[in-house]
C-alpha cells in the first residue's frame, strides 16, 4: 500500500525505463528546428514563386500585349511581403532552437517564442487567405462584380499563384504545431 500512496502523491522512484523530462524536451526541441526549417522553406519558396510570376500574352500584335504580374494586385504584394517577413523571423528563430536543443528546460525563451510565432502565424495566415480569395476569383471569376476569370488566358500565371499558396499554407500548418509543441513542452515542467 505505500507504494501506491507514493505513486499517487508523485513521489515515485526513478526508474531506466521512463523516459526523463529533459530528454523528452530535448526531443521536442530537435522536432521543434525540423518543423521551422520546413516553415522557412515553405514560406522562402512562396515567396520566390509569387515575386517571379508575370506572363505576357499578344493581342493582335507583339506591340500590343496583356500582362499579369504579381504586383498588379495589392494582395500578393502583401502576400510576397508576410512570406518573407516570416521567413527572416524564422531565420532569427533557428538560433533559440538551437538553443532550446542544448538546454531544453529553458522556460522564458520558449514563452517568447510561442509570443512570436502567434504574431508570425496571424501575419501568414493574413496573407496567405487574401491571395487565396484572389487566386480563387481569378479561376472562378464574379460576374455580379463584373470580375472575369482570367486563368483561361494566362495559364502560366494562374499556376504559379496557385502553387504558390501551397508553401504559404504548409507554413500556417507549421506554425500551428510549433505552437503547441512549445506549449506541451512548457506544461511539463
Amino acid at each position: 500500500m505505500k507504494a501506491g500512496g507514493a505513486i499517487e502523491l508523485g513521489e515515485s522512484k526513478s526508474t531506466s525505463s521512463t523516459p526523463k523530462i529533459g530528454g523528452v524536451n530535448r526531443g521536442a526541441s530537435i522536432l521543434d528546428f525540423i518543423l521551422r526549417i520546413i516553415a522557412f522553406l515553405g514560406t522562402l519558396v512562396s515567396a520566390i514563386v509569387m515575386g517571379t510570376t508575370r506572363e505576357r500574352l499578344p493581342f493582335f500584335t507583339q506591340f500590343l500585349q496583356f500582362r499579369a504580374e504579381y504586383d498588379d494586385l495589392p494582395t500578393f504584394t502583401f502576400f510576397v511581403v508576410a512570406n518573407s517577413v516570416v521567413c527572416a523571423y524564422l531565420v532569427f528563430s533557428l538560433a533559440l532552437s538551437i538553443f532550446h536543443i542544448v538546454r531544453s528546460n529553458a522556460k522564458r525563451s520558449r514563452i517568447i517564442l510561442i509570443f512570436f510565432d502567434t504574431a508570425m502565424l496571424a501575419l501568414l495566415t493574413a496573407g496567405a487567405s487574401a491571395a487565396a480569395a484572389i487566386v480563387y476569383l481569378a479561376h472562378k471569376g464574379n460576374a455580379k462584380a463584373n470580375w472575369f476569370a482570367i486563368c483561361q488566358q494566362f495559364n502560366s500565371f494562374c499556376e504559379r499563384i496557385s502553387g504558390s499558396l501551397i508553401g504559404s499554407f504548409v507554413g500556417v500548418v507549421v506554425f500551428i504545431l510549433l505552437i503547441l509543441l512549445s506549449a506541451a513542452a512548457l506544461s511539463r515542467r
